[in-house]
């Protein structure tokens, strides 16, 4: 990611050093998962759809600890794999409104809160700024060469109420508390960086 554009990383220290944690990363450009795979103070496991899994993107993606996952079922092998990579004291990493989009965190599917209430890990929420709206003159489905691209990491936060419930309620209300902590990071990364 530092040789194809100019990241500025801020709030990195804010990720717990050991045990599970949860990145949930706003996804306005398709860059947006690898350009936090390559700036992120850990080794992040994100969770892909299964259409990127082709050709030689596929035992790369695999080697490098992806997971794939297919987003029309619920996929009992992701969900089992997603919370082995928690498990183990990894990260995992979530695209929360589930497919790229405004990256505005506006409507958030229940993985996240699923994910979070389940294993107990905090999530750290992540902010994507500048990786979308120009293009580059090579390879238009890219932001320009040697752009700066602003990630900022948030600050950790529990998802559940302390009760331990897991609920459909106390799912939902977690969805409800995760959007409002990731709509606030989102508007503080704008102001700190400008965007």
């Amino acid at each position: 990611m530092y040789g194809l554009w100019k990241p500025r990383v801020l709030g990195a220290w804010k990720v717990p050093v050991t045990g599970p944690v949860i990145l949930a990363v706003n996804h306005s450009h398709n860059i947006d998962g690898p350009m936090v795979m390559g700036v992120a103070p850990r080794p992040t496991h994100f969770l892909i759809k299964k259409e990127v899994f082709v050709g030689p993107l596929d035992p790369f993606l695999r080697g490098i600890g992806q997971l794939k996952v297919d987003r029309e079922s619920t996929d009992r092998t992701a969900i089992t794999r997603a919370l082995g990579v928690l498990g183990n004291g990894g990260v995992l990493g979530i695209f929360p409104e589930g497919t790229r989009g405004e990256g505005d965190f506006a409507s958030l599917r229940a993985g996240l809160a699923y994910f979070a209430v389940r294993s107990g890990a905090p999530i750290v929420p992540v902010a994507v700024l500048g990786s979308s709206g120009r293009h580059g003159r090579l390879m238009k489905a890219l932001p320009p060469l040697r752009s700066r691209v602003d990630v900022v990491f948030g600050d950790p936060f529990e998802a559940g109420d302390g009760s331990g419930r897991r609920t459909r309620k106390a799912l939902d209300e977690a969805t409800v508390r995760i959007q409002q902590r990731l709509t606030a990071h989102l508007e503080n990364a704008r102001r700190l960086t400008g965007r």
